[in-house]
């Protein structure tokens, strides 16, 4: 892995096989957005990680039960601290099918998603000026 920026990806529950998505999760009372990110990718991935920055926020619409929904999603970077990838915490398999170390590299190509591809984008680029 070294010589190369990797990062978290997880499939969620119920999505096929090579369907990759960024650990993200919903803001607990009393959170910030960074405690959120920071949490989420433990317990999606088992990963501890130290913040690095902001890389920004993703902006979408959608419909659930005939009710328009505006979600914003705010991404951060952060450093993996300790843990196993391959260890997901109890209970998360409800919601993550597996979770993997994927190259940075890469992410336009594996995320399934384009708001995350761009936030892939910008970690490369954050990186490329400013390594850890």
């Amino acid at each position: 892995m070294r010589g190369r920026w990797w990062f978290a990806a997880v499939r969620p529950q119920g999505k096929r096989e090579g369907i990759w998505a960024l650990p993200k999760g919903i803001v607990d009372a009393g959170e910030s957005p960074a405690e959120t990110a920071l949490r989420e990718g433990f317990e999606e991935t088992g990963v501890v990680g130290r913040l690095v920055s902001k890389l920004g926020d993703v902006r979408y619409v959608y419909t659930w039960e005939g009710e328009r929904v505006f979600k914003v999603v705010s991404f951060f970077l952060a450093h993996a601290q300790r843990g196993r990838i391959d260890a997901l915490p109890p209970g998360m398999e409800v919601e993550v099918a597996e979770a993997r170390w994927l190259p940075l590299d890469d992410a336009t190509r594996l995320l399934a998603y384009g708001g995350e591809r761009n936030m892939a984008v910008t970690a490369a680029e954050k990186l490329a000026s400013d390594p850890l």
